[in-house]
């Protein structure tokens, strides 16, 4: 989930549904939600109670886990983003489609309405897309706490990550810009954005799956296959993020490549869908324990 949190078209969801343990996640981040608005009211018992109750052997080595990834891959993914831009987003794009291939057997049924809801979403998230937004110049407090409301929400979601959203929005370069100048005040506000988002979109994620499972897992197979078009290789694999006040996103535009590019990121596109089923099967057994 780390490595795929660093991609900019990637959400480490994705994963998470791969490997079965999505609707753990969303449940272990809604007591964890819970318990936060125990704390917040003064309820001391009621914020110990509920931390008890949390699956600690789950979380904790999850957090180790994504926090390890981040810190040892970004600047190896970073790397390869920049010098085989076409490659990298084969890969991604084929672990994204076998991913969507994956949701689709969780479906319990499939009815005209869930087609119809995943055209609906594929298609506003395609055209979603393709907008691109300025950087914001000295951005508000609210701003910083509403862009990390969004880019936490982007990261449980399967389908393109927070990094992309904050790029779309116009709000990368001043987190990165905050993140580098240990802006503590910019940070904080961030923070604060991420736990209020966090909390409220687990919740409501959460009460939705429990009453309509396969009509959300419907809207999330459309979210991940209108992101395929920022994963789409050619002609700028997954586009550049740049950290300073001129950042683009040209990742969305698509073409058909030559025959000589075209290999390549197939290649690596069936290469990581195979390992996507793989991992699938794993979790499968996993669940079957």
């Amino acid at each position: 989930m780390g490595a795929a949190d660093v991609v900019p078209g990637v959400s480490g969801g994705t994963i998470a549904l791969v490997l079965g343990i999505y609707q753990k996640l969303i449940d272990s981040i809604r007591e964890g939600s819970r318990a936060l608005g125990a704390l917040l009211k003064g309820d001391l018992k009621g914020f110990w109670t509920r931390v008890t109750q949390l699956d600690l052997m789950f979380l904790l080595p999850l957090l180790a886990g994504i926090l390890l990834a981040i810190a040892s891959l970004a600047s190896v993914i970073e790397t390869q983003l920049h010098d085989n831009p076409e490659e990298m987003a084969g890969l991604f794009f084929g672990l994204v489609l076998a991913s969507i291939a994956v949701a689709w057997a969780m479906l319990g049924s499939r009815t005209t309405n869930h087609v119809v809801v995943i055209a609906v979403v594929g298609v506003a998230v395609f055209a979603l897309l393709g907008f691109q937004s300025g950087p914001v110049a000295d951005p508000s407090p609210p701003v910083y706490l509403g862009a990390g409301a969004l880019a936490i929400c982007a990261m449980i979601l399967p389908g393109i990550s927070g990094s992309f959203i904050l790029l779309m929005i116009g709000m990368y370069a001043a987190v990165i810009g905050a993140v580098d100048d240990r802006a503590l005040t910019e940070l904080a506000l961030f923070a604060v954005g991420a736990v209020i988002g966090l909390a409220l979109f687990s919740t409501l994620l959460g009460w939705v799956l429990e009453r309509a499972f396969d009509l959300v897992m419907a809207a999330l197979i459309g979210l991940m296959l209108g992101s395929l078009r920022v994963l789409w290789p050619w002609p700028n694999g997954v586009g550049v993020i740049s950290e300073d006040q001129s950042e683009v996103i040209d990742g969305t535009g698509i073409e058909w490549p030559a025959g000589a590019d075209l290999w390549a990121p197939t290649l690596l596109a069936l290469m990581a869908a195979a390992v996507v089923m793989g991992l699938a099967r794993i979790g499968e057994r996993h669940q079957a324990r």
